[in-house]
């Protein structure tokens, strides 16, 4: 059975080495997160690590999913850090780990995420993604709206550059910002 629950900076950095393998099948997987593959492992490892701060800074949360005692995907809010934007946040780092996936594990990741904003007052979330990736799917039938694509934005994990799509979501009600 498959549980998700928020990680503190402290977990976070607990399960770093976790958190980077899941990263590195993510990777190797072809999803485009921003790593090149192969993805070192002490790369995965560090870069988690510094995530750890983040979080216990209020800058991002992170949560996990669980199978038997195993990280088997994540997702993740970015908070802006400017008073004008306090009403929003970005999705981050939706992974599942490969032997994991097409049990909607996807989807339940992203709804939690986009719960717990909504329970934080966060009103609009905005991602990117790489263009005619399968996550694209996951997005639209969750009823994200596609703003539209930049061509060559980023680098898939074998270097070569793709088109990024950038979609958003209402999942609160606005309020005044003053």
């Amino acid at each position: 059975m498959t549980a998700v629950s928020r990680l503190d900076g402290a977990e976070v950095a607990a399960r770093a080495e976790e958190l980077a393998d899941l990263l590195a099948d993510t990777v190797h997987g072809g999803a485009s997160i921003g790593f090149l593959a192969p993805l070192d492992r002490a790369a995965g490892l560090a870069w988690w690590k510094g995530r750890a701060t983040e979080v216990s800074a209020g800058a991002l949360a992170v949560w996990a999913a669980w199978d038997g005692g195993r990280v088997v995907g994540t997702v993740s809010l970015a908070f802006p850090d400017k008073p004008n934007s306090r009403h929003r946040a970005e999705l981050v780092k939706l992974m599942v780990h490969r032997d994991a996936r097409g049990r909607g594990l996807g989807r339940t990741l992203l709804a939690t995420a986009e719960r717990a904003a909504a329970e934080a007052g966060i009103t609009l979330l905005h991602l990117d993604t790489e263009t005619d990736s399968p996550a694209e799917r996951l997005y639209l039938a969750a009823g994200w709206t596609r703003l539209g694509a930049i061509p060559d934005y980023a680098a898939s994990p074998t270097g070569v550059l793709r088109p990024t799509t950038i979609y958003y979501k209402r999942v609160g009600t606005p309020a005044h910002a003053g």
